[in-house]
């Protein structure tokens, strides 16, 4: 399928051929009939893209801070490279769209095949000609209301929101400031809601549009003469409500409000503009300043938005999905006209031509509508799940291990991909990803020969020996017992299972067909982790303090979902590998305990080995990131090693000078996993890591969380038989 994509570092758009996104349970595929391009959002994001490194950080400052933070405690050069892979993939285009449902998902069975819907949502409602929608980012669209007027459900609906934050009253005056496309569909709803509307823009001819679509006061703003006509209008009071629907970087729009407005009137910035909010006139007149966010309540929600999980009515009575039910009805009932707003039409093949308009200012516009060929019974859902990217096909040589990966997200982009891509005897056979942009971004800058959105088209490549699953958490189980049936050899990143059922299926899995596993503990491959090792090496039991300041993760962090596990099943696993490196011993006991008055994912855990050894981890979420992430001290037989950040090595010993070691660049040892999991695939050698270390190294994440909940010591071995009673 085609979609229109942007190059976050150049700001490039393409129309390229994707594989069609993934059903997903919670939502539904749907066939675009038509797509609206935001021209003020859409145009800023394009001139964001295209500014330098520097001007892409004055626009976000808050970014700023985290790349200086990662800065003082990675280095220069993982910072930089970190930054470049953000920056250098595609993104795609649009949030306001129409079409046709193609397929549903389980929990989405409100909607049927065929049914034309509202879709919402940047990342879903794409300018694309098939898109994955959640169900509650979708709405059917009512009898007798066009496809292109549907279309421009998505921003009539964050017009809608911005008048319910103003929280308008029958009779009362509103000024409507910047008159695109927000500001005309804004106008238009104000007057179904029984008010008096004056229409605010610099450009005669949005006045003049304005008026068509019933301002009572379309004003060309003109300084102090607009001021007093719109007190005049007034009736000398000034307005109730003032909506800032302008897109610019002044801050004329926020001082020009407080002008407009009267003594404890409402200002809503629905636009985007300058926001240094002036005190005296907002003082004088003690003015309400509210930012509407977007769609309405359900906005940056994961469990909204991705899982379906609705607001109950009773006490959220208006929610985004609700929004576009009620802009809808508007149109239905012929109150709203959208498509008055329409300028230009463009087929999706012309996308490219579209956004150059707007980019130029060569002629005026406002509605800028994309339209799709409409192919009755024509699914294009299996037609392109897959789309090859080598221009030429060539015999996989011999001795060369064809690998595929089944996740297209950060960490492989910027870790695992680069990484492969250094070694020699693979060949990079496919990439998958429920997103199909993201699999054919990931999939061409690394030289795949084809990407996917289906996981069965690696599982049926002859050529694939070895599968990457670097997928959520959750996901990882399943991806493992699957590959191991078709015959390939995994390599899943930590952790290995979240659950002892998930880790039940997967030795059972190993066993069924004698699969070879691996996971991405990588830090055992660290070279200052392999000097640590090799000092303390005869010394005796071991005793281990690690600590990682891990930092608090934003709570719509996709990690931050229950459904994953958490993170001391999904990071604090790394950590408990080292411990079983370092020892070379396996796990007797666990013990412990979480702060009560923090996240639920913080811990200090005791882990007592079969020889003697005793390793303690303390895992916490509440340190500055500016402060060093992990920090090992291992202590044996009148010796000490101290290993900080995988950068910094001291090692100590009676009488003697102490050893220190600094490397340019913090290594913990990813691209030595790689390195000895390829080596060994082709030479048919033992892989790096026993698979009875994965198994204890999994029980001893889920005995750390058993033993916070029930506050006593948890045996490994009483784990240990859980599965191999039930497995066998």
């Amino acid at each position: 399928m085609k979609q229109l994509t942007q190059n976050l570092r150049t700001g490039e758009l393409s129309l390229d051929e994707v594989p069609v996104p993934l059903l997903q349970p919670q939502g539904i595929l749907v066939r675009s009939r038509a797509s609206l391009v935001s021209a003020g959002t859409e145009r800023m994001m394009l001139q964001l893209a295209k500014k330098s490194l520097v001007g892409k950080a004055r626009e976000r400052p808050d970014l700023v801070r985290k790349v200086l933070d990662k800065l003082r405690r990675d280095g220069f050069l993982a910072t930089f490279q970190a930054v470049r892979e953000k920056l250098d993939r595609e993104a795609p285009m649009g949030y306001s769209a129409c079409g046709e449902v193609l397929q549903v998902g389980a929990g989405a069975r409100q909607f049927e095949v065929g049914q034309l819907v509202a879709c919402a949502g940047a990342g879903y409602a794409n300018h694309a000609e098939v898109n994955y929608v959640p169900r509650l980012l979708a709405v059917p669209v009512p009898p007798g209301v066009a496809t292109e007027a549907a279309a421009y459900s998505t921003v009539g609906t964050i017009a809608l929101q911005g008048i319910r934050n103003a929280d308008v009253r029958f009779g009362e005056t509103v000024v409507v400031l910047g008159l695109g496309l927000i500001g005309q569909l804004t106008v238009q709803i104000l007057k179904a809601s029984g008010c008096r509307v004056a229409g605010l823009d610099p450009d005669k001819s949005r006045v003049e549009l304005a008026a068509v679509n019933g301002a009572d006061r379309p004003l060309v703003i003109e300084g102090d003469r607009t001021e007093k006509e719109v007190l005049q209008f007034t009736r000398g009071r000034g307005a109730d409500a003032i909506l800032i629907t302008a897109a610019t970087a002044s801050n004329d729009p926020v001082e020009q409000a407080a002008a407009l407005a009267r003594d404890r009137a409402r200002v809503v910035m629905v636009g985007v503009t300058g926001m240094d909010i002036p005190r005296t006139p907002y003082f004088r007149k003690e003015l309400t300043f509210i930012v509407s966010r977007s769609y309405g309540p359900g906005r940056y929600d994961p469990q909204y938005e991705e899982h379906g999980q609705d607001y109950p009515v009773g006490y959220v009575r208006w929610t985004e999905n609700r929004n576009i039910e009620a802009f809808l009805d508007l149109v239905a009932a012929g109150t709203v006209r959208p498509e008055v707003c329409t300028t230009h039409r463009f087929p999706i093949d012309e996308a490219e031509t579209a956004f150059e308009l707007i980019l130029s200012n060569r002629e005026p516009y406002l509605g800028v509508v994309l339209t799709y060929p409409e192919e009755p019974g024509h699914d294009r859902a299996t037609e392109t799940s897959r789309v090859s990217l080598a221009t030429s096909v060539a015999a996989k040589p011999i001795g060369t291990v064809g690998v595929s990966f089944i996740g297209a997200g950060g960490f492989a982009r910027s870790v695992h991909l680069p990484n492969l891509a250094k070694l020699s005897h693979v060949e990079r056979r496919g990439i998958v990803d429920a997103s199909g942009i993201a699999a054919r971004s990931a999939g061409k800058k690394f030289g795949f020969a084809f990407c996917a959105s289906a996981e069965e088209e690696i599982y049926g490549d002859a050529d694939t020996d070895a599968v990457f699953i670097t997928t959520p958490h959750s996901q990882h189980a399943g991806g493992i017992c699957r590959a191991l049936a078709a015959g390939k050899a995994v390599f899943v990143e930590k952790p290995l299972a979240i659950s002892l059922d998930q880790l039940r299926e997967i030795c059972r899995a190993c066993r069924s067909h004698e699969g070879r596993l691996m996971v991405g503990f990588n830090r055992r491959f660290s070279p200052l982790a392999a000097e640590l090792k090799r000092s303390m090496a005869g010394r005796g039991p071991l005793s281990v303090l690690y600590r990682c300041n891990a930092g608090a993760l934003p709570a719509d962090h996709w990690i931050s979902d229950p459904a994953e596990g958490g993170r001391i099943l999904g990071e604090a696993c790394h950590f408990f590998d080292f411990f079983a490196y370092l020892t070379d011993s396996a796990p007797q006991t666990v013990h412990a305990a979480a702060p009560a008055t923090q996240s639920a994912d913080d811990a200090m855990v005791t882990v007592a080995y079969d020889d003697g050894s005793v390793c303690q981890l303390a895992y916490t979420s509440t340190g500055p990131s500016s402060f060093s992430k992990e920090r090992i001290e291992v202590f044996a037989g009148g010796h000490a090693g101290v290993l900080e950040d995988f950068r910094r090595l001291q090692l100590h010993a009676d009488g003697k000078r102490s050893v220190r070691r600094k490397l340019v660049r913090a290594d913990k040892g990813h691209q030595a996993e790689l390195t000895e999991f390829i080596a060994a695939l082709r030479t048919g050698g033992n892989l790096p890591i026993e698979f009875e270390s994965l198994v204890a190294t999994t029980l001893v994440s889920l005995a750390t969380l058993k033993s916070v909940q029930r506050g006593e010591p948890t045996p490994i071995a009483s784990l240990q038989s859980e599965i191999t009673s039930t497995s066998s």
